[in-house]
């Protein structure tokens, strides 16, 4: 398997890890308050619409900024726009700690999101100028597993902290990785044509598209030389809005990424509302749920890699195995009466669903490079994020800080999670029909 041919070398491998741990650090970053719910609500005296209006200014700013971050990105460079977002979403996210208001926290959390959304038009960016299309969905899935293994890691320290520290620490603690991880990135990253670390072969095996063979060497010195080979013009916002590529992306962003949203700030309180769980106590399901995640990011990655390395087509590749995941989303609907007979069925059954988001993330990520030129793919990145992020904007106003919490307020809870499972559970199949309908073969763009 060429993955695995050490002749060929695996650098690009090394830069994949970059990207999987400044994910990880992103993800880490934006689940702190989500566990510290029940902290601020009793020290600070906030209110579930208190929480969600702090979650919705997060949201609004993470949206304004993937459409600018994704543009600065194109303009600027994966390295140096990678680590201005990363260093600027450090900061936001250390800021948490010297705040007690509702108003401060919606500042810090709005500094948080247009900062943390460099993250995703960067590493895709990155993907698509480091890796062939064959291998760009198992990178993305990679990467995008650091999502999962941040919202792992934060159930298992951040409730110790706040038990053995302070609220205060949970954020300064985090938000301090991401100066770490700027380290290792300005020592081992460069583009391909300028890293020296990387083999003349590698090298062409990635600019010819993964095609072994070794005539490419001499055409790789020239391109080490020459640099990048891109030569579609730039596109603007407003010639790349003309596209149904773009749509298409934006609009399966717009009806999936909200689902994520809810898992990520939700969870916790579905756990501690429906049985009680609070602290310490909440870590195992959620580490579970997102270990199952991670194993779906990956193996969601690697399902059409295999299928294209079989001969099939890329479009058909990525369209067969989005489809396939858009169905393991559907058990979810039952996840409440499962959890009535036993947790642990809610809990898998979630985990099941968000394994396989994960898993169509990794795919409708890398539609982006299947179908625009290098030059575009941040700022595509960014459109797409854009959508997805208002999709979560429209859903915490319209169900979350209404119906849901209506809801809650007259002790009905479990009729609020009945109703959002079933949204869950259909809102995959809709976002795979809307695409295939507008690009059915996902033709690039050219």
């Amino acid at each position: 398997m060429t993955i695995l041919n050490a002749s060929i070398g695996r650098y690009r491998w090394t830069i994949c890890s970059l990207l999987f741990f400044a994910t990880t650090i992103n993800y880490l970053d934006r689940a702190v308050i989500a566990l510290l719910k029940s902290t601020l609500t009793e020290q600070l005296k906030w209110d579930d619409g208190d929480y969600a209006n702090v979650e919705i200014a997060f949201k609004i700013s993470y949206a304004l900024g993937l459409l600018g971050a994704g543009r600065l990105i194109d303009k600027m460079g994966t390295k140096l726009g990678y680590a201005l977002a990363t260093t600027a979403w450090s900061i936001a996210a250390i800021s948490h700690a010297f705040t007690n208001t509702v108003f401060g926290f919606g500042v810090a959390r709005s500094a948080l999101g247009v900062s943390e959304a460099g993250n995703f038009p960067a590493a895709i960016k990155t993907v698509a100028e480091w890796f062939p299309k064959k291998e760009r969905a198992l990178a993305t899935g990679i990467f995008n597993s650091g999502a999962n293994i941040g919202a792992i890691v934060a159930p298992l320290t951040v409730p110790w902290m706040v038990v053995h520290w302070h609220w205060e620490w949970a954020f300064v603690v985090t938000g301090g990785l991401g100066f770490i991880w700027l380290i290792f990135w300005f020592i081992l990253y460069e583009i391909p044509a300028k890293q020296k670390r990387l083999s003349a072969k590698e090298l062409a095996y990635i600019n010819n598209d993964g095609k072994d063979g070794h005539a490419g060497a001499a055409e790789a010195d020239l391109k080490m030389q020459a640099g990048p080979t891109d030569s579609t013009p730039k596109l603007s916002w407003g010639r790349l809005l003309t596209f149904r590529q773009t749509w298409s992306f934006a609009l399966g962003k717009l009806l999936t990424d909200p689902i994520w949203w809810f898992y990520l700030f939700w969870l916790p309180d579905f756990l501690e509302s429906q049985y009680g769980l609070k602290g310490e106590a909440v870590s195992l399901p959620v580490a579970l749920v997102y270990t199952m995640s991670t194993v779906g990011s990956i193996w969601g990655g690697w399902v059409p890699m295999r299928l294209i390395n079989k001969g099939w087509p890329v479009f058909r590749a990525r369209k067969t195995s989005m489809f396939i995941y858009s169905l393991f989303v559907l058990p979810i609907v039952s996840a409440q009466a499962l959890g009535s007979v036993n947790m642990w069925l809610a809990v898998i059954v979630i985990g099941i669903a968000a394994a396989a988001h994960q898993a169509w993330s990794a795919n409708i990520f890398t539609t982006v490079s299947d179908m625009f030129p290098k030059k575009a793919t941040a700022s595509v990145t960014g459109i797409g994020g854009m959508a997805g992020a208002l999709g979560g904007i429209l859903l915490s106003a319209l169900v979350q800080k209404n119906m849901f919490v209506y809801y809650r307020s007259i002790h009905k809870i479990e009729i609020a999670y009945y109703i959002m499972f079933g949204v869950c559970g259909g809102a995959y199949l809709l976002a795979w029909f809307v695409m295939h309908f507008l690009t059915p073969k996902m033709k690039p763009v050219v």
